[in-house]
């Protein structure tokens, strides 16, 4: 028996050692997300990018996951730096995360809102919420570097909508 698969279920192209990076690209567009802003100092002032690759890997302990370019500008920081803070972004925030996806700009400059945490960790003001994470792996990833860090203090605003990324434009619930 044969069984005809559509063609949205096809098998991808094959490009190299996989999909080619525009296919690739074209999936996850389909993909949502939710959109935060990972920020640290690692003694050259604050630094931040927003990012939708955050995920929850383990409970006890708690850890959590994102992905970083090797070419972004964020990166060496990241790399030296023993701290972060994931900002969850909330659905009026479209403009926080445009601000921080926005390469050559200084993106703690006015309009943006931010102190530091007592350890001097940057957190931006009016999140949905955050966490402050101590860094303890970074696992290479192609182009990319995977940071594994342990979630030691946490604040969220309950009640409030988040913001998302899907196909190539912010969303909310």
């Amino acid at each position: 028996m044969t069984i005809a698969v559509p063609s949205s279920l096809a098998p991808l192209a094959p490009f190299a050692q996989g999909i080619a990076p525009d296919r690739f690209k074209q999936v996850f567009r389909r993909h949502p997300a939710g959109v935060v802003v990972v920020t640290a100092d690692a003694g050259h002032g604050p630094i931040g990018f927003t990012a939708t690759s955050l995920t929850s890997l383990s409970l006890d302990p708690p850890l959590v996951s994102f992905g970083i370019g090797t070419g972004t500008s964020s990166w060496p920081h990241i790399a030296r730096a023993a701290t972060a803070v994931v900002n969850f972004l909330g659905a009026e925030q479209q403009s926080l995360a445009t601000t921080f996806a926005t390469s050559g700009i200084d993106r703690f400059a006015a309009p943006t809102r931010w102190r530091r945490l007592p350890g001097g960790e940057p957190v931006l003001d009016g999140v949905a919420g955050w966490l402050r994470l101590e860094t303890e792996q970074t696992v290479p990833a192609g182009d990319h570097r995977i940071v594994i860090a342990r979630v030691v203090d946490a604040r969220l605003d309950e009640g409030r909508s988040p913001l998302l990324f899907h196909d190539g434009a912010y969303h909310s619930l």
